[in-house]
């Protein structure tokens, strides 16, 4: 749904002739502060996916405090699918479009950090398997992304935008299908008995929560890149980028796949190289990894605006462009979301798991917020500056981790076991993806 998303708003919902049947967007505008009537669909959009895809990362906080304290993940989850699949249906007509983010976003909320989290109770402590649990889920994750840009891309941009979105909520339905006929095998979860005896923290604890807290806005210029894939990055595809093969134009939301392809393989060659790695020498802590991520992030935006500036006119930038893009963030992100919820999860207390794990998304609530803003800015003729303000604020976030590496990789130091489950961890994780 999420490649659809500016596409749809761009090139049909909020163009003049239909932006008036949405229920309730002319006071989203308002309290947006952007009631302009004769502002630029594109910016409109830009400035709702970003509130959007922000609050996505928001709610998981309310949902993984819920399900830890009350209600229990198992519950969560269902509920969350439940909610989610009717936000599709939703999606499907103009006039419900905002009840349809509505319903998504409290979906996203009870789903999201609870659904990983179910992963590792799978396992006893200890247990090897947990990191092989852990790729087989991202794996499937992988594969989605993969194909749902594909149905629901082409459906949508070349059939009707309503049977792009119907097809994700089938794909949603199904999902839960399968989710609910495996439930015996699922632990039963404790968190109502959890619910009743308040979480005990130490100063350790709080000394780590607190460390945690101030490397989310670092951690948020970090994302800038990867999260733009869905925005202004896709309205920028579709003006720059040679999309012609065969004779045939491309659907644009194809990048989408073709990037999640490029992860498959960039990261299955990530986890390659640090177990080889780990064979002769110690593995890198999780800030000098999440430094490594940053750079390469960095660089993802620079070969945009190198190709914006090299670039003879519109559809003159080549696919190798796309590739090369796609290969520099897929390494960043490799390196950055999943070893910081590997970092987050880790350091979590007793009984917080879920609760740290949605903290740890709150700085992609920030940098999709961010994300909305800048893009928002994007006009075809500063396209060049656009990606280099991009490449900036993730160099300076690249720099400042690397300080915060040599100060405080003191702070994060764990016992010889510990460092074994944490490098499980990272390694598992490397197989996650951008959503």
């Amino acid at each position: 749904m999420q490649s659809l998303l500016v596409l749809y708003m761009t090139h049909w919902l909020l163009q003049p002739e239909h932006i008036g049947q949405v229920w309730g967007l002319r006071a989203l505008e308002r309290a947006l502060g952007n009631g302009d009537m004769h502002q630029s669909p594109q910016k409109l959009a830009s400035y709702i996916f970003g509130l959007y895809a922000g609050l996505a990362y928001l709610t998981p906080i309310i949902g993984g405090a819920i399900a830890d304290r009350w209600v229990g993940k198992t519950r969560a989850v269902i509920a969350g699918a439940v909610m989610m699949t009717m936000g599709h249906i939703f999606m499907a007509f103009d006039q419900t479009f905002l009840i349809a983010l509505l319903f998504l976003l409290l979906g996203l909320g009870a789903f999201r950090s609870n659904h990983a989290g179910q992963i590792g109770a799978l396992y006893p402590a200890g247990d090897e398997r947990r990191a092989d649990g852990f790729q087989l889920y991202m794996f499937g994750v992988q594969i989605a992304g993969i194909l749902a840009p594909l149905v629901c891309g082409s459906l949508g941009q070349n059939v009707a935008w309503r049977w792009g979105f119907t097809a994700a909520g089938v794909g949603m339905t199904i999902g839960l299908i399968v989710y609910v006929a495996g439930l015996g095998t699922i632990p039963v979860n404790s968190a109502a008995r959890a619910g009743n005896q308040p979480i005990q923290l130490t100063r350790h604890d709080v000394r780590n929560i607190v460390i945690l807290i101030l490397l989310l806005p670092v951690l948020t210029l970090t994302q800038l890149g990867n999260q733009q894939t869905f925005n202004a990055y896709l309205i920028w595809g579709e003006a720059n980028y040679d999309l012609m093969l065969f004779g045939h134009a491309l659907p644009i939301t194809w990048l989408l796949s073709f990037g999640a392809v490029v992860s498959t393989v960039v990261m299955g060659l990530s986890v390659a190289f640090w177990r080889a790695w780990a064979r002769k020498r110690p593995e890198p802590s999780e800030l000098a990894k999440l430094t490594i991520g940053a750079t390469f992030s960095a660089l993802a935006p620079l070969a945009l605006a190198i190709a914006t500036r090299n670039a003879g006119g519109p559809h003159h930038v080549g696919l190798g462009w796309a590739l090369a893009f796609h290969v520099l963030n897929n390494i960043g992100f490799a390196h950055s979301l999943p070893v910081a919820l590997a970092l987050y999860s880790r350091m979590a207390p007793r009984g917080t798991c879920g609760t740290m794990i949605a903290l740890c998304y709150l700085h992609l609530f920030a940098a999709n917020l961010l994300v909305g803003w800048l893009g928002g800015m994007y006009e075809p003729a500063s396209a060049v500056s656009f990606w280099l303000w991009h490449a900036g604020l993730i160099a300076a976030a690249a720099i400042v981790l690397f300080f915060v590496w040599l100060v405080l990789g003191g702070e994060f130091a764990s016992t010889p076991q510990k460092l074994t489950e944490r490098a499980t961890a990272i390694r598992s994780s490397f197989e996650a993806i951008a959503e």
